[in-house]
């Protein structure tokens, strides 16, 4: 039997590289009552075998209703970390436990706690990239999907501490005119592209919409044609009548895009270094490899005090509720 070893993974577990690993996790889904979510990020085959692949947003109202009695995320740990949260009843896997978040790393509970306590008339807005401590301290969760209807729906007068990411909370800043105070975040991906690559890249493909997700820097906004989230900037390559897309965010993303418009071109945007930057090392962490042992073996298993989960539930609640009231 031919094997390779996991030995990045939690299972360091022999695989019999004879097995067809889309049958095995299917018959393994069936078997335990199983449910594989998978965010846009993922690797090309993790997509192919999930059950449901969506942005935070949609993955987060995916967890919250199905009737699985195992969640496999393919995602990041506070995307598990949600999935728990939403649903304590039942088992959440994470194929690989180093599967974090640069964003989330940025936003350490303590500090914020004090920046909470320094500023105690301000009704805190986390974006969802977030760790389980920071939802606790938080009063509405939100995603780039629906961050400008939540801020917009509070009144005017209301102060708003906007964290983690300074990026999506200054282009929030913009577009709906609130004085937002910022937490001073940041994904890594997001913040690694070129400017200067871009603008050859487009000069080279002049026809290309540069479309972006509000996670950027502003330069890089500021000559987008479209922005929006993850699931917006799919849905725009997918309308558009534009054959050629210069995508600003994870280029995992490509995947779904080069799927739903095989015939248009998706370009991936340029970091400003020659590694692939573009690429979130966190995302990639996970392999169909390790999703097959995670599903086997039921581990690693996501785990977390009931007081926090009781806590950080509210505001993730209270999303999803003003998520369904906009009928986003």
């Amino acid at each position: 039997m031919e094997t390779k070893n996991l030995t990045k993974g939690y299972l360091d577990v022999p695989i019999d590289l004879s097995l067809d690993l889309f049958q095995e996790i299917n018959n393994l889904k069936k078997e335990k009552n199983a449910i594989i979510l998978a965010h846009y990020y993922q690797d090309a085959d993790i997509q192919d075998i999930a059950d449901f692949i969506g942005d935070s947003l949609a993955l987060s109202q995916e967890a919250a209703k199905t009737p699985a009695k195992i969640i496999v995320f393919a995602g990041v740990h506070f995307m598990a970390e949600t999935a728990k949260i939403l649903c304590p009843d039942k088992k959440v896997l994470l194929p690989d436990l180093n599967a974090g978040c640069s964003l989330a790393d940025s936003c350490p509970s303590d500090k914020f706690k004090e920046f909470k306590l320094k500023n105690p008339d301000h009704l805190v807005i986390s974006y969802i990239n977030c760790s389980s401590e920071i939802k606790a301290l938080t009063d509405i969760i939100c995603t780039s999907s629906n961050a400008e209807k939540i801020i917009n729906s509070l009144p005017k007068e209301q102060k708003i501490i906007f964290a983690p990411d300074k990026n999506l909370g200054a282009y929030m800043r913009k577009i709906t005119g609130r004085d937002l105070l910022l937490w001073d975040g940041s994904c890594m991906v997001h913040e690694i592209f070129s400017l200067e690559k871009i603008i050859k890249l487009k000069n080279k493909y002049p026809n290309a919409k540069i479309i972006a997700h509000p996670e950027c820097e502003e330069d890089l906004l500021e000559i987008a044609d479209f922005i929006g989230s993850t699931s917006a900037l799919l849905a725009f390559t997918k309308k558009s009548e534009a054959k050629e897309f210069i995508v600003v965010t994870e280029s995992g993303i490509l995947h779904q895009m080069m799927k739903n418009s095989p015939e248009k071109l998706f370009l991936a945007a340029p970091p400003n270094n020659s590694c692939a930057c573009n690429e979130c090392p966190y995302m990639k962490l996970n392999t169909l490899e390790k999703l097959y042992n995670c599903l086997k073996y039921e581990l690693p298993e996501i785990n977390l005090p009931i007081e926090l989960m009781e806590s950080a539930k509210k505001p993730i609640i209270k999303m999803l509720e003003l998520s369904a009231k906009f009928g986003i």
